[in-house]
């Protein structure tokens, strides 16, 4: 099945997606802080000189650097090691921080987002120090805080400049077309992500005794949601779209030609059929247009049984991607006008940010562009086909505006791999074959900055 090195490699990755690093759960706090101190140890055993871990005001930020010959170009390598909410446990086929291998996959939270692709790191460095191949001095940031808006290590960045200067950064965060179709990420979405609340009555009401007399915020908050697209499932908040730079046909003709099968997305969602902004196609709404998703919806007596109430309070969670051009303070600002605009007299509305990030995108006219092309090309025998993605790293324009660099998202994660979601899962094929494109990387990268 696989080589010895190999069963090590998986047996250490296993030891890190055990550890249950919620950061969006206060009660995780302790976990977080465990992967830290696991993977500064990790990286002290590949054999990275300088290896700290930085306190934040939340979690743990850890640092290393290898610096070889100040004329050696410096890769800035960033990831995290907190993972998103298992929930709905009952939905996991195996347990969520218990890894399993099932059909050349690895099951279990943070196999792909981002534990699985920050470990590839790991091993690359190691084999390629080992080998005496290394030609790049190395900086690592990898932080305990990206699912929940990376505040800390924003500040982190903007008091660190010095210490994190580098000619390129490198993340894999992201993913590929397919297998058989390697692609590397040019962009990411900005993200605008808050919580509405809207209140009725002082307390939660009988339904008989008040039901069509009193506002039910239930009822109200799912009407106040439906205005919030059009027939066309556009958005209808007034200057959404004022700052979305359409693209040309030539552009969206070069969309169109990135391998997609309609049947086999549907397929493999179980669904009859797709839906979004009308005039675009599947892979349009989910890399260059922007959207609005509500994530979550509570309100009233969700246990067994019936409870007869209008609810005295009604929540919802609300994210909005956002394409270049679009800011995620101004998009914020226009939804709380908007959302609070359409409210009727008789409830109180609120409207609660919480993070968000700006959308960006890079060049392919780069040395790190070029490098990552011919490492897919020694490695994956194909050429990769630069994509946009339809997911957010808020970090990465903030790379680019304090430290003035640019970013290569090289990631080989899956749209199988269900990041975010119950049986989240890494491919074998795809950590092992990751090692192998990180190292080639480093090597082409070298071999082009230093005979420039």
């Amino acid at each position: 099945m696989y080589n010895h090195n190999q069963n090590q490699y998986l047996d250490e990755l296993f030891d890190f997606l055990r550890i249950p690093s919620i950061s969006a759960k206060a009660e995780n706090k302790v976990d977080c802080r465990e992967a830290a101190n696991w993977l500064k140890k990790s990286l002290e055993n590949v054999g990275i000189e300088t290896v700290e871990i930085r306190e934040t005001k939340g979690n743990p930020i850890v640092f290393g650097k290898h610096i070889i010959k100040d004329s050696y170009p410096t890769v800035l390598i960033y990831g995290h090691y907190d993972v998103q909410p298992p929930e709905p446990l009952e939905l996991w086929t195996s347990p969520a921080f218990e890894p399993t291998i099932k059909n050349d996959k690895i099951y279990a939270r943070g196999a792909c987002d981002d534990k699985g692709q920050v470990y590839m790191h790991v091993k690359a460095i190691q084999e390629i120090i080992n080998e005496g191949n290394l030609k790049c001095n190395l900086k690592l940031i990898i932080e305990g805080e990206e699912e929940i808006g990376s505040n800390n290590l924003e500040l982190f960045v903007i008091e660190n400049k010095e210490l994190l200067k580098a000619d390129v950064i490198l993340i894999s965060d992201t993913g590929l077309i397919s297998n058989d179709c390697p692609s590397i990420d040019i962009g990411v979405r900005g993200l605008s992500y808050l919580e509405v609340e809207v209140t009725g009555p002082n307390r939660d009401l009988h339904s008989g005794l008040y039901g069509g007399a009193v506002p039910n915020p239930i009822n109200i908050l799912c009407e106040m949601i439906a205005k919030l697209h059009d027939g066309q499932n556009r958005i209808t908040i007034p200057g959404f779209y004022s700052e979305v730079v359409e693209l040309s046909s030539e552009q969206r003709s070069e969309i169109g030609k990135i391998p997609f099968d309609i049947n086999v997305y549907k397929k493999a969602l179980e669904l009859a059929d797709v839906s979004g902004e009308e005039g675009y196609s599947t892979i349009e709404r989910t890399s260059i247009r922007p959207t609005l998703d509500v994530n979550g919806i509570w309100g009233g007596y969700t246990g067994e049984g019936a409870k007869t109430v209008i609810a005295s309070k009604a929540s919802a969670k609300i994210s909005m991607r956002l394409v270049p051009n679009q800011d995620p303070a101004k998009i914020t600002e226009l939804f709380t006008n908007y959302f609070v605009s359409i409210a009727p007299t008789s409830v109180n509305v609120k409207v609660i940010p919480h993070h968000g990030g700006v959308p960006v995108v890079v060049s392919t006219d780069t040395i790190a562009y070029k490098a990552a092309s011919k490492a897919f090309e020694r490695c994956w025998n194909k050429t990769p086909i630069p994509v946009r993605s339809g997911g957010s790293i808020p970090i990465v324009a903030l790379f680019k505006t304090v430290l003035g660099i640019d970013t290569l998202l090289m990631g080989f994660g899956l749209d199988e791999d269900a990041i975010h979601s119950p049986n989240e899962s890494f491919g074998l094929f795809n950590f092992f074959k990751g090692i192998e494109t990180i190292k080639a990387f480093y090597e082409e990268y070298s071999k082009l900055t230093l005979k420039n």
